[in-house]
């Protein structure tokens, strides 16, 4: 027994006693004394980033989880804790920018010294099972994954509008644009089509919806979040009929009122759509507002408190009920990435096209009316937008008719017209995996004249990252690095063909690996 407690001569001894019998190996198929298998617990918090310096954040996180392996062990349980890094992202690139070295050389550093500050901590981790994002045998199964998807249909190449940083040269989660800016660069975010790989997600959006009433003890505001998040809505797909260029067309949208549909008097495009796009081809001040739209908020959060701005085309698409002629404008708070990037402008209804008919001098017509209520354009009232109450007036055969029986009555009308039918759509959106800087899982994709884009074969896995390279900010050097880029097309053998260059990394799967391949669920083979 010590006279006094020193806590640095007791926790070697204890750390010495652990290493030398290898105390937190986690065994396949543990046993207790009387030989019958120990139930089996898995525990793994977040892999943290190697961003060279343990923090007190880390110590309360890592000793929370090393609490719950020692009480589970204790209680006769077979536990697993296992350790890695989240090596792989931008975060550690513009770091080797502002340093002058590949991201590969500052990230194994860095893990290195977490790792040494981390083990004096005594954390049950079982470090046999240590991995790191950006070792090509953890980014094979990334790939492994990728290309099952992909033949599964959950993974496609699509071109999409997406949240652009102009400075971290990156594409951005509308969580990561903060009034209008980048959240790490600051930089006034662009709005770009940009070609990249997708999850398609939303074909489980009943599923997520229904698992949601399954979630026992989860509370009440998380599900309502998650059901936010989703965001299904029921209501009608309609066209309003134009000719442009000779051809007989229809501008699509989608609205959850379509009973206000006898109300429209304009309809608004993203800056993005096709439409839009055309039109502007014969305008010049049209261009140049599209230019300035694609600038700043993208979200829904942001456009529901920006400043509506707006444009005329002068063009003029057909009402699919009442043949009348209605104005297309371009607008900033129309997203290209809800509904079909269109909107009926239905102003006597709807806050927000009465803001933008008010500031344009737009009719507002009104079709909804509520016993006891008086209507009135000079200000908004929040029972223009009450669908439960009110009926249908104005409307010709609709008068009368409430919501439902509305919104029933129009889809038949519109259906039998080939105009429209109910549908219903989801605020959830396909999750984007590729991102456009270099330090990330290559795509597995080889790009020939004659095939097309073809997947790397399974046995010609991993396609490596190249860790030699140093991103200078003007681009991913993959683009400019041949050795990486030149290869034979996998299947009719010639050369000349070329390995995506879409620069970026599966992110999204990254973080499914994290949990399957610490866990012991390796590829395959079994590794």
């Amino acid at each position: 027994m010590h006279d006094k407690y020193e806590p640095q001569q007791v926790e070697a001894a204890a750390q010495a006693h652990w290493r030398e019998r290898d105390a937190y190996r986690a065994i396949e198929h543990a046993t207790d004394a009387d030989r019958r298998p120990k139930p089996k617990f898995y525990v793994c918090s977040m892999l943290p980033y190697p961003s060279g310096k343990l923090h007190m954040g880390h110590v309360r996180n890592y000793t929370l989880n090393d609490v719950l392996y020692r009480i589970l062990r204790m209680r006769g349980f077979n536990v697993m804790t296992p350790m890695g890094w989240d090596a792989f992202g931008l975060p550690a690139e513009n770091a080797a920018i502002d340093k002058g070295v590949a991201p590969a050389e500052w990230t194994r550093a860095n893990i290195a010294d977490m790792k040494a500050q981390m083990q004096p901590l005594g954390l049950a981790f079982d470090w046999s099972r240590e991995v790191a994002t950006c070792d090509a045998g953890y980014y094979k199964w990334n790939q492994w994954l990728f290309l099952k998807m992909l033949e599964r249909g959950i993974a496609y190449r699509a071109t999409q509008v997406v949240n652009w940083d102009p400075v971290d040269q990156t594409v951005l989660a509308n969580e990561q644009v903060i009034d209008g800016r980048g959240w790490r660069s600051g930089a006034v975010v662009e709005r770009r089509e940009i070609p990249g790989y997708y999850l398609r997600i939303t074909q489980y959006a009943d599923e997520l919806l229904e698992s949601l009433g399954k979630l026992d003890g989860w509370p009440p505001q998380v599900r309502a979040m998650q059901e936010n998040w989703i965001g299904r809505s029921v209501g009608v797909n309609f066209g309003f009929p134009y000719e442009l260029d000779g051809q007989q067309q229809l501008l699509r949208v989608f609205t959850t009122r379509a009973d206000t549909i006898c109300g429209v008097t304009f309809v608004a495009l993203a800056a993005e759509h096709p439409l839009a796009a055309r039109l502007a081809r014969d305008n010049p001040r049209l261009a140049a507002f599209i230019d300035e739209c694609r600038k700043g908020a993208a979200t829904e959060a942001d456009l529901a408190t920006m400043d509506k701005k707006g444009m005329a085309t002068g063009f003029f698409v057909e009402h699919p009920l009442t043949g009348e002629r209605v104005e297309v404008w371009v607008g900033n708070y129309v997203l290209m990435g809800y509904g079909e990037g269109a909107v009926m402008g239905v102003p006597a209804h709807d806050e927000r096209d009465f803001e933008f008919a008010k500031k344009y001098g737009l009719a507002i017509k009104q079709v909804i009316a509520v016993a006891g209520e008086t209507f009135s354009t000079e200000a908004w009232q929040e029972w223009y937008a009450d669908k439960q109450r009110g009926a249908c007036v104005h409307s010709g055969r609709y008068d009368g008719l409430d919501y439902e029986a509305a919104t029933d009555a129009i889809a038949a009308d519109l259906k039998a017209k080939g105009l429209g039918d109910k549908q219903v759509q989801y605020r959830l959106r396909d999750w984007g995996i590729s991102r456009q800087r270099y330090w990330g899982t290559p795509i597995p994709i080889i790009h020939c004249d004659s095939c097309g884009a073809v997947p790397v074969p399974e046995k010609d896995l991993p396609v490596l990252l190249p860790e030699n390279l140093v991103p200078d900010g003007s681009g991913s050097p993959l683009a400019k690095y041949e050795p990486f880029l030149k290869c034979r097309c996998p299947r009719c053998g010639k050369a000349g063909a070329a390995r995506e260059r879409h620069d970026g990394h599966l992110r999204r799967l990254e973080l499914v690996l994290h949990a399957l391949l610490l866990a012991g669920c390796g590829g395959p083979d079994g590794r």
